[in-house]
């Protein structure tokens, strides 16, 4: 199976919404949690693209399966938010495919760096920014949560 990755349409929102929620709720994240929330999908538009970022979402034989987001904080850094992989999907490099396609995207936008977070729960999201030399910065209780705030600067990417 290969994965087609392409920016997001607004026909995508009710399928990216859903796996969202799938993929969260595989990790034990729940609605209310102090981390979980779901209020920007509808704001897709605004928050990720009009403003200079993106938003990209993988397919397999043209159904969503993955997707991720590169929001703006500043000219320079841009956060990687919502790196999904339906866990049906999972261990096959969809994960490493979209957010090298994020970080490639960030770099042809202008950014320099990029910054994000997970949770401890995430174990595969962890792993993955490590493989993809990302640094952790922080952490910081959430709920019941550990929160871990990463970065990597891409000028010294290997890109």
């Amino acid at each position: 199976m290969k994965l087609k990755i392409r920016r997001y349409r607004w026909s995508d929102l009710d399928t990216i919404l859903a796996l969202h929620q799938i993929c969260l709720a595989e990790v034990g994240l729940v609605p209310g949690d102090g981390v979980y929330y779901d209020d920007d999908f509808p704001l897709i538009q605004e928050l990720y693209l009009a403003c200079g970022g993106d938003f990209l979402v993988g397919e397999v034989n043209s159904r969503v399966v993955a997707m991720g987001g590169l929001k703006p904080v500043d000219r320079r850094t841009a956060e990687v938010c919502r790196l999904r992989v339906h866990p049906h999907h999972q261990r096959r490099g969809f994960g490493a495919a979209m957010l090298a396609a994020l970080e490639d995207r960030a770099v042809e936008l202008g950014f320099h760096s990029l910054c994000g977070d997970t949770t401890l729960n995430q174990g595969a999201a962890l792993a993955l920014y490590q493989r993809q030399g990302w640094q952790e910065t922080s952490r910081r209780q959430v709920g019941g949560l550990t929160v871990i705030y990463g970065e990597k600067r891409l000028e010294s990417a290997s890109r």
